[in-house]
């Protein structure tokens, strides 16, 4: 029974932390006109510059048809801009559009400091405590395999 509250207690953990990180972000998002994960779009762009859409999933987290889906809407808005390459006809690219560069040109570094400013209000220890709870979860996460879950727990 105590693993069970424990289980319900990491998922509840887990919700409230990602509902604070949109509350706490996602105003400098909407500022821009995007959503949280269309900002994380193009934070990742801002930082890495021009890439493949298969490396922009993976430095995201997110399949490639995700990534697409929210490409589409930020092509739309004259955000991004996808450039087939002319040595490789099969190969997108996607970039920051000259638009977006000149209204929000320092939007990587605006989302540092926030993050920074926002970190900066716990202790060291606290820091390090979040440091090794999110490196704990995330080999958590890594480690789990979609076989581990019993016929039955599937949705």
């Amino acid at each position: 029974m105590e693993s069970l509250n424990k289980n319900i207690e990491v998922a509840k953990l887990f919700n409230e932390v990602v509902f604070l990180v949109k509350h706490n972000m996602g105003g400098m998002f909407e500022k821009m006109g995007v959503t949280m994960p269309q900002g994380i779009i193009v934070g990742t762009l801002s930082e890495f510059g021009k890439m493949k859409v298969s490396e922009l999933s993976s430095k995201v987290g997110l399949s490639n048809s995700t990534v697409s889906v929210i490409l589409d809407r930020l092509e739309d808005h004259g955000i991004v801009e996808r450039k087939r390459s002319k040595e490789d006809k099969r190969a997108v690219y996607v970039n920051i559009s000259g638009k977006f560069c000149k209204t929000h040109g320092e939007l990587h570094e605006k989302i540092n400091e926030k993050l920074k400013n926002i970190i900066s209000k716990g202790s060291q220890e606290d820091i390090d405590k979040i440091i090794e709870g999110f490196t704990t979860f995330k080999r958590i996460l890594n480690d789990y395999k979609d076989s581990d879950i019993k016929e039955k727990d599937k949705i």
